[in-house]
């Protein structure tokens, strides 16, 4: 009976917890009128042709169009903030250095550090190189271990490796970089692509930065693009074409999440060992 009880809880708090996405899914099926008029989530009629609507836009380009700019900013960024955050990681877990524990505490204060507070300057950073309204002040910064919290998360990591592994690698004949490479990174496989995978979710919704840095509608991104799709006055458009957006934005996340759900259970196992 217990069991029976339990299962019931869980599928209840499944649906509930599924519901806003299945709603999301048939909202952009639905006419202006329905959205607001049904909480269900099927549709009166199914008509595909929003998506075909929303593929183009309100912008003169496609989504094929945004998708290609988030990805030309996504690919690089999350390049850049693994191998980054991977070599500051190694060099706080295995190595001493001068004033190790000073800069330890500046990655620590950085990562409570709100992010609005480093806008301003790093607008009149970038606008002082004459690279605003480019790719460049969304992904360079990536190359400098930006993300205190990867360099966190890896260095418990690398705490959890035996040193033994170190010092056998090196009776072998491998260098301090091999050492990285060929002995301890396929430990941390689950924590390195953990850390990627999170860094491809926030680019993919972050709106902010794009919208600070990026000027021309031809080299928006995915989440700006939604938004130059909602008129202004927040009247006069049809929001189950933005929902149909939304939905197609939607596809790459979901994606890389559902593969990558295994590495996560890897990731808290790791962490607990």
């Amino acid at each position: 009976m217990k069991k029976l009880i339990t299962y019931f809880i869980l599928i209840l708090t499944a649906i509930l917890m599924l519901y806003p996405l299945l709603w999301l899914l048939g909202a952009s099926f639905k006419s202006n009128q329905e959205i607001y008029s049904s909480i269900w989530f099927l549709p009166e009629d199914f008509d595909f042709s929003v998506y075909f609507n929303a593929w183009k836009t309100n912008t003169g380009y496609t989504m094929g169009h945004y998708f290609i700019n988030t990805f030309t900013v996504i690919i690089p960024k999350t390049v850049f903030s693994v191998v980054s955050s991977v070599l500051t990681a190694y060099g706080f877990a295995r190595f001493d250095f001068p004033l190790k524990k000073f800069f330890f505490t500046l990655l620590m204060v950085g990562m409570f550090m709100p992010a609005i507070v480093t806008i301003m300057p790093m607008y009149m950073f970038w606008n002082k190189l004459d690279l605003l309204d480019s790719y460049a002040p969304l992904t360079l910064p990536s190359l400098f271990a930006c993300e205190g919290m990867f360099v966190f998360i890896l260095i418990q990591f690398f705490r959890g490796l035996p040193k033994e592994l170190d010092e056998a690698s090196r009776l072998d004949g491998c260098g301090t970089i091999r050492t990285l490479i060929y002995v301890l990174l396929p430990c941390m496989k689950p924590a390195v692509i953990s850390i990627a995978v999170f860094n491809f979710l926030w680019t993919m919704n972050d709106f902010i930065n794009p919208l600070i840095f990026i000027n021309s509608t031809e080299k928006y991104t995915l989440s700006l693009a939604l938004r130059t799709s909602v008129d202004s006055t927040g009247q006069g458009y049809e929001e189950c074409k933005i929902i149909a957006m939304s939905v197609i934005g939607l596809i790459p996340s979901v994606t890389v999440f559902a593969l990558a759900q295994k590495k996560f259970i890897g990731i808290t196992a790791g962490g607990l060992s």
